[in-house]
């Protein structure tokens, strides 16, 4: 069972790694950085800084893209940190939501996200690949960096089954949601004549508390962002129904990275109602006492996930508070 963290890369690499080598201390197997560059600081950088400061803990990218990064840069990326850190280091890529978004750009289709995997792959495997007028290869690959694949909707799930070496799902602990995206992994492994299970890596929001109901309003603006992102059949299996507007104007730069979030909590309220985020808690999220945190971290490796990184609200700020609370009293219940 792998608990990992996601760490939002909002301060300097040497702090951030600080905040990495305490979770590394308190025995959290994995810590996950985002990447989107006018949120937060560079993703490769702290990875690297964060290498050099820790020992055991594996370090990943929850999640990198091919669409503001050329997927060229991102393998001398992945292979420098990979050098740095031997063994420890997981390639997640995306379709570039947060990166995209707000520099006006669009997402990686399908086919982009799988055009770029394949470079990537041939790129650190010391492969030449084909830019049209000329053939060129990475000097000093690095073959061993796995690739995992973010992935929500049914065909990136057949995608990341069929060709990524793991698949880190968006989509929370629910045990329906995870039943039904495992099984579009497995399809599309079968598809593809791959015999084994794809790891599958699954984030999800936390909080140690007490209080459920006072946790699960602050939920309200992830809630209603995964609506608006195209996850509203996700929540409707937890009798969910959200409709969103494409575009929230009155929060900067998105609902779900609101910088004022309070103010995003209210501006949720229009589309989620308590009751909504209180069975969103409690379907899709790890909300609860420390017990009661551990047994649901149970549950859901029962139910085949290999690993789970958990997530605090908000996204300038590091997870200082969820690292102790489940360093400190849920990892040791497992």
């Amino acid at each position: 069972m792998r608990v990992g963290i996601r760490v939002p890369a909002c301060d300097r690499p040497d702090r951030l790694a600080s905040v990495a080598a305490r979770a590394e201390t308190l025995g959290f197997d994995e810590v996950w950085f985002p990447d989107s560059q006018l949120l937060w600081r560079d993703v490769f950088s702290v990875l690297s800084v964060t290498a050099l400061r820790t020992e055991r803990i594996g370090l990943g990218t929850a999640v990198t893209n091919v669409a503001t990064r050329h997927p060229s840069v991102v393998a001398s990326a992945a292979r420098t940190v990979a050098e740095l850190a031997p063994g420890r280091f997981t390639l997640g890529l995306g379709v570039g939501n947060s990166s995209v978004v707000p520099i006006g750009l669009r997402a990686s289709t399908r086919a982009e996200l799988r055009e770029g995997l394949d470079q990537l792959r041939a790129l650190l495997a010391g492969e030449e690949w084909d830019y049209g007028p000329v053939r060129s290869r990475l000097r000093d690959p690095s073959p061993s960096v796995p690739v995992h694949l973010a992935a929500s909707g049914p065909r990136n799930l057949r995608l990341a089954g069929a060709v990524a070496d793991g698949v880190i799902l968006l989509s929370g602990v629910s045990p329906e949601t995870l039943a039904a995206a495992a099984a579009q992994v497995r399809e599309g492994a079968r598809e593809a004549g791959r015999s084994g299970d794809v790891p599958l890596t699954v984030s999800a929001f936390c909080e140690v508390t007490d209080d459920v109901l006072a946790s699960a309003r602050k939920l309200k603006p992830i809630c209603a962002s995964i609506a608006q992102n195209g996850g509203a059949p996700f929540l409707a299996l937890a009798g969910i129904h959200l409709r969103v507007p494409d575009r929230i104007d009155e929060v900067y730069p998105d609902i779900g990275h609101a910088e004022d979030w309070d103010r995003a909590v209210k501006v949720a309220d229009r589309w989620v109602t308590d009751d909504d985020a209180l069975a969103f808690a409690r379907a899709f999220c790890l909300v609860g006492t420390a017990e009661e945190v551990a047994a649901r971290l149970r549950e859901t490796f029962e139910a085949g996930a290999s690993g789970v990184f958990l997530q605090h609200v908000g996204s300038y700020d590091p997870p200082h508070d969820l690292i102790e609370a489940v360093g400190g009293d849920v990892l040791p219940r497992l």
